[in-house]
């Protein structure tokens, strides 16, 4: 069985009183999700999270690595995959969506987030984030 580990991060701001998250639409799947992408080189978790945000969503963030979810699952036949998340506040705001990759982004607010995420674990590390957004 072959292994593949990514990272990314549930990004959030305030905005207007409201608690909103970004939520990508990947190319190839159609599925959404977070921002996340495949470990390079000798990268820490922390560093692939961040680099994978500012590839995929132009957004400069600040990891919260306190908020720590692993995701395990099976891309493919005798394929393993984990995906690390972590917290992240956004520093910046203006989303530039990494055309490759990514075919719609956006600010959704966060109570409103599990009616456009496709999978589960993606819904419930939402709930565990919310109650850690102050």
């Amino acid at each position: 069985m072959s292994y593949e580990k990514s990272c990314g991060a549930i990004v959030y701001r305030k905005h207007h009183g409201n608690t909103e998250i970004i939520l990508i639409k990947h190319v190839n799947s159609g599925h959404w999700s977070f921002p996340k992408g495949h470990v390079e080189g000798a990268e820490t978790e922390v560093e692939t999270a961040e680099r994978e945000i500012r590839e995929e969503t132009g957004l400069e963030v600040l990891i919260d690595p306190t908020f720590r979810e692993t995701v395990t699952y099976n891309p493919k036949k005798d394929t393993q995959k984990d995906v690390i998340y972590f917290l992240a506040k956004a520093k910046t705001h203006e989303l530039v969506p990494q055309q490759e990759e990514i075919s719609q982004i956006k600010w959704v607010e966060i109570g409103l987030a599990s009616s456009v995420l496709s999978y589960d674990n993606d819904r419930q590390l939402v709930q565990k984030a919310k109650s850690l957004i102050q």
